[in-house]
């Protein structure tokens, strides 16, 4: 209230000090708060540059063929184990060997394969590859696949030209591992057209129908062991 004078009353002196300091107070902390806000944005900044620039490094380092490697896209998000159970039951490769073979007939240049281009981005270009190999072990990826691939061819040739198979079950044997072989192509991403299948089996198809013809003139003579080099007929003992 106003005295009797009629003059509003004077300012209490004893809250004047109190309250400069606690403005003070305040804007101090309201000044360091905003310093602090301000430092923690630039380190953000900072980090977030300092990993832009590493992460374009890294893009940088991969060679352009590995970035624009497009194999294998079909298996993405596939596990190595399920591919290899799936190799397992119809070959006798495993994903491992499937996977390197395939490298090795793309990254093969005139002086020979780059197997440590493969090893050191083996993940970046097999999807249900994990690890990275050594050249060491991409060679012997390679030629384990190499060696399965003749025992099996071997194995397969002497069954078409022994005669255990009539010509229709040869056909049908042919149309089953084309198939298989078909469907792993497709899996790497060739594109295989209708009409190149089909141009592909008859020729197949074709050469072994001459496979077993010439087969079946070749048991009717003698032949030479190709270890002791005697002459045996086919119905000598």
């Amino acid at each position: 209230m106003d005295d009797d004078t009629g003059q509003p009353p004077a300012p209490d002196s004893t809250a004047g000090p109190e309250s400069t300091t606690t403005d003070e107070s305040t804007a101090a902390e309201t000044e360091r708060s905003t310093a602090a806000d301000q430092n923690e944005s630039t380190a953000d900044e900072t980090e977030r540059s300092t990993d832009a620039d590493e992460s374009v490094e890294s893009v940088e380092s991969v060679p352009k063929d590995v970035r624009k490697y497009e194999r294998f896209t079909k298996m993405d998000g596939a596990q190595y184990d399920r591919v290899n159970e799936f190799l397992r039951d119809r070959t006798y490769i495993t994903a491992r060997e499937w996977a390197i073979a395939r490298l090795c007939s793309d990254f093969r240049t005139e002086t020979g394969v780059e197997m440590t281009k493969i090893g050191e981005n083996l993940p970046r270009l097999v999807p249900f590859m994990t690890d990275t190999y050594t050249p060491q072990a991409v060679n012997q990826a390679r030629s384990s696949f190499e060696g399965k691939v003749t025992k099996s061819g071997a194995t397969f040739l002497y069954g078409a030209m022994s005669g255990f198979f009539t010509a229709e079950e040869l056909d049908e044997l042919m149309y089953e591992v084309t198939e298989v072989a078909k469907f792993l192509l497709e899996v790497e991403g060739v594109d295989l057209a209708v009409a190149d299948e089909l141009d592909a089996e008859e020729r197949i198809s074709s050469v072994m129908r001459e496979v077993r013809a010439e087969s079946a003139e070749l048991r009717a003579e003698e032949v030479e062991c190709p270890h002791c080099g005697e002459t045996h007929s086919p119905d000598s003992s």
